[in-house]
């Protein structure tokens, strides 16, 4: 988790401790884990409508799975050219 061990989230806990005291913490820890959950649920929602917009414009799911097509096609040729 971003290169943060043990030793290090301990002393991150301790400053915040003493800089926000005992009561603030589970406040702030609550505000940061609701803050969180509603980013999360942003993006699902964005990912979301992209994924209906491609459905509701004609001609983009079959450009998209030609896409695919032809992706899957090159995949197959670099394995070719790496087996020779």
């Amino acid at each position: 988790m971003f290169g943060l061990g043990t030793p290090e989230l301990i002393v991150i806990l301790a400053i915040a401790f003493l800089i926000f005291g005992g009561k603030k913490l589970p406040e702030i820890g609550s505000g940061l884990g609701k803050a969180i959950s509603s980013f999360k649920k942003g993006i699902q929602d964005v990912e979301q409508g992209g994924k209906d917009l491609v459905e509701d414009i004609p001609g983009i799911k079959e450009v998209s799975e030609i896409k695919g097509k032809i992706d899957s096609v090159k995949d197959m040729t670099k394995v070719k050219n790496i087996l020779k």
